[in-house]
């Protein structure tokens, strides 16, 4: 959403009849906090409130070229880039102490501007991988070279992690997750309509492109390419879907090394710790089918054919910084065939994104000192305790949960930590090396130095300081393990958030996130984890069943939706985000009836509170995608498509109805009985 400087006429004349039924108040005039411009007076609010709101926008908004959607989250996305661009830049131009910040920051932005320089060494950085592939005679050492990559943070062949374990979450332990392809999810492999398919024919084009870059003759690249995917379908058989994932329960399997090595001879697990520099003696193993199938893979497949494979794989990860006949080979199938995206967006923009990636906190820090202001994070926790206050008396008003859960529920409630803006405490990058004039081996040592700090964890306390994202990042985030909700300063801005709107926006915008965040701890994954972060039920059985049935009526309303031509949206795959989606409004709204404007009908622009509050939710969601993105996002994202974060939350969401004068007829109508409650 933009500030818009102007009020038409024609808009106060829509919103003083949708708002007839109730007294009117003196106007409070001055800088407008909503886009009001937007609205199409030709779709009733209680048919489409989406398109009521943002019809207008999404009618004459085109998506540029070098993009694959525009809307609330991107245009702040890239609102913000061009300040860190801007930052970047003038950083670059200063003589900094060598090994300082300010420093690596600049030089590595430097590095990746200096296309001359990488377009010069095409793929000369890659050789030295491609000549230990070329050497590979066994099994054993196609593990060792899958070992190597893992200590520059690339897991090809096996996937790992490093965090809290899951049932101990103060301590940090190794997870094994399924990995091996290159597709975004296992389906690719196996959907049958046309647009998969398509995708299909461009990867395998795409794995053929790369053999020829790096100097194979046609024939032999089209052989390799073969092999490589058949290679990829076999091991996403064993692989979980999209929603089997998300059970944490049946994702947690802690092993003993020995037992793991007894049952995986092929990958050594003991020797390939050793040369990965870890000790433990357990292992949490996520997926164990796709390891068992790996396995079976490393003894019947040929060598050449592994060969093949990890040749691919390590291209295919270090293109984006060779030169550019690499990078468009990957921009084509990434952000083109996957996404819509018709041509890049200036070098800048992705230097930028690959300098936040890798020295994040360290851009970060140079960040908030400039642009994050203390009234900002001072605000901002005002309505985070607000909101916690509004969750703590739904909790209390549940009629489904018995006062013994209810308490345990509080007790999660009070002890989530809240990160707003930036960390306490700045991450350490002394031992990442930049010269300005190698942007590929800059890129190596910061991901060499990402493995070895998340390596030295293992087995260690956990450290809850720590973030998930950057200051920068334009998104939000609840862990379970923490029991946390984080807020980056990035996100802290308009149309989320603005220390200057009057509460309706923001409790709409910015404290609709807040609420879901928070009902993530109590959603249908995050309600497994206690109060400390641990993977433990606190339920009674009875409430465990209540709830349980409730996020089932949640998948059967989403199911319904249609994302894009036929393809529905994933009820099971999204219903932890449209858990958090309806927790969030709830939350939001009853902790703006805590405010002063929240208890008053003074007008804004013609507008009473409550329609304030629902116009900014809904216009935080406006998004216009290519239709390729939309399709992947369907497969994919655990969120619902925009649309239907608005459409679907406020079905069930009764003030919306006094609000808007919804009635029995209007397409996003439900029964009162029918509208779903859960927190």
């Amino acid at each position: 959403m933009k500030t818009f400087q102007n009020f038409t006429f024609t808009f106060l004349i829509i919103f003083a009849c949708i708002s007839c039924n109730h007294s009117d108040q003196k106007a409070i005039t001055g800088k407008k906090f909503l886009d009001l411009a937007s609205i199409d007076s030709t779709v009733k609010p209680g048919d489409d409130f989406y398109h009521f709101v943002n019809g207008k926008w999404i009618r004459n908004t085109i998506i540029p070229i070098t993009q694959s959607d525009v809307g609330g989250f991107i245009d702040l996305y890239y609102q913000t880039q061009d300040i860190l661009h801007k930052l970047l830049d003038s950083l670059s131009k200063v003589n900094h102490v060598t090994g300082s910040i300010g420093q690596k920051v600049g030089d590595l932005y430097l590095s990746g501007m200096d296309t001359i320089t990488i377009d010069k060494k095409g793929y000369e950085p890659l050789k030295p991988y491609l000549v230990k592939i070329s050497a590979i005679q066994s099994v054993s050492d196609i593990v060792q070279f899958a070992n190597s990559m893992q200590k520059e943070n690339q897991n090809i062949l096996y996937n790992i992690g490093i965090g809290p374990d899951d049932k101990n979450s103060s301590i940090n332990i190794l997870s094994l997750y399924q990995g091996g392809l290159g597709l975004p999810d296992r389906d690719y492999y196996f959907k049958k309509d046309s647009a998969s398919l398509a995708i299909v024919k461009a990867y395998r084009q795409y794995i053929e492109k790369l053999f020829i870059l790096t100097g194979d003759d046609s024939l032999v690249a089209h052989k390799k390419s073969i092999a490589v995917y058949d290679l990829e379908k076999q091991m996403a058989e064993s692989h979980k879907s999209n929603v089997a994932l998300r059970d944490p329960q049946s994702n947690y399997h802690k092993i003993a090394i020995s037992k793991l090595d007894y049952q995986m001879p092929s990958m050594a697990w003991k020797t390939t710790l050793t040369s990965l520099g870890i000790e433990t003696d357990s292992v949490n193993q996520g997926q164990p089918a796709y390891y068992v199938r790996l396995n079976e893979l490393l003894t019947k497949t040929s060598i050449d054919d592994w060969k093949a494979y990890l040749q691919f794989h390590t291209i295919d990860a270090y293109a984006p910084y060779l030169s550019n006949s690499f990078e468009m080979a990957s921009f084509y199938f990434y952000s083109t065939v996957l996404h819509g995206q018709e041509k890049k967006k200036p070098r800048w923009n992705k230097v930028v994104a690959i300098v936040d990636g890798n020295l994040g906190e360290g851009l970060g820090e140079i960040y908030v000192n400039q642009y994050f202001s203390k009234e900002a994070k001072d605000r901002m926790l005002e309505l985070v305790n607000n909101l916690q206050i509004a969750f703590e008396a739904r909790i209390n008003k549940l009629d489904w949960m018995s006062d013994s859960t209810k308490a345990k529920a509080r007790d999660k409630l009070h002890a989530f930590v809240k990160k707003i803006g930036y960390p306490d405490k700045w991450r350490d990058y002394s031992k990442v090396k930049i010269d300005k004039l190698q942007f590929f081996e800059n890129v190596i040592s910061c991901k060499m130095n990402d493995y070895q700090r998340a390596a030295g964890k293992i087995g260690k306390p956990v450290d809850k300081s720590e973030w998930g994202m950057t200051p920068p990042t334009i998104n939000a985030y609840y862990n379970p393990s923490f029991n946390e909700i984080v807020f980056p300063a990035g996100i802290l801005q308009p149309p989320f958030f603005d220390p200057a709107a009057d509460d309706a926006v923001n409790y709409g915008a910015i404290g609709m996130g807040i609420g879901h965040e928070m009902t993530h701890g109590f959603d249908d994954q995050g309600a497994q984890y206690d109060k400390d972060g641990n993977l433990k039920n606190w339920w009674s059985k009875q409430d465990s069943v209540k709830f349980v049935d409730l996020t089932k009526t949640v998948k059967v309303q989403y199911d319904g939706f249609i994302a894009i031509d036929t393809f529905h949206v994933n009820g099971a795959l999204t219903t932890g985000e449209n858990i958090a989606d309806l927790g969030g409004l709830n939350i939001a709204y009853d902790a703006f009836k805590l405010t002063k404007q929240g208890q008053d009908t003074i007008r804004i622009d013609g507008l009473l509170p409550d329609e304030r509050f629902f116009l900014s939710f809904a216009t935080i969601w406006r998004n216009k995608a290519k239709d390729a993105y939309r399709r992947m996002l369907v497969n994919v994202d655990t969120h619902s498509p925009d649309q239907f974060r608005v459409i679907g939350t406020l079905e069930n969401f009764t003030p919306f109805y006094i609000s808007f004068n919804i009635q029995k007829g209007d397409k996003m109508y439900k029964p009162e009985t029918e509208r779903i409650k859960i927190w």
